[in-house]
């Protein structure tokens, strides 16, 4: 048994299911709609409009376990997978370890405290746009943030 935390001696594939949940710091900013622009694929459009199953006041999802079923689109995530998953944010705990980094000083796990990612302004604000009241044609009016993919 090691005195370091799990994060620190575990690959991503050893976690438990508990484990790789926690990772989670809940930022909400994966359930953000995103855009990539077939001209320029490695740019990344962030948007301030979120899923429809999302829930901006608390940034869950209302239907976690069914997600997948409900949006096809939705992503999940697994140690297969998230190291190809160069559009998730730069802050998410899943991809800083799958690149070899620890995590942010502010992560849930560290601080014990669900609030610190929104007092270190990483967490979306709770006034979002909801995908179902925005046309798929206007989506780049919303566009907040753009980043290099990956």
């Amino acid at each position: 048994m090691s005195d370091r935390p799990f994060w620190e001696h575990k690959s991503l594939k050893q976690m438990s299911r508990e484990e790789w949940e926690s990772l989670c710091d809940g930022c909400g900013r994966c359930c953000l709609i995103t855009l990539i622009d077939d001209d320029e694929p490695d740019i990344i459009a962030e948007t301030s409009v979120h899923c429809a199953q999302f829930d901006a006041s608390c940034r869950q999802c209302r239907n976690y376990e069914q997600r997948a079923v409900l949006v096809p689109n939705c992503v999940t995530l697994t140690p297969e997978n998230v190291a190809d998953l160069g559009f998730m944010p730069p802050t998410c705990a899943y991809r800083r370890l799958s690149e070899g980094k620890g995590l942010p000083n502010w992560h849930p796990l560290l601080t014990g405290r669900r609030e610190s990612v929104a007092e270190a302004g990483v967490a979306v604000s709770p006034d979002l746009t909801d995908e179902r009241g925005v046309d798929e044609d206007d989506l780049w009016r919303f566009i907040t943030n753009e980043r290099r993919r990956g």
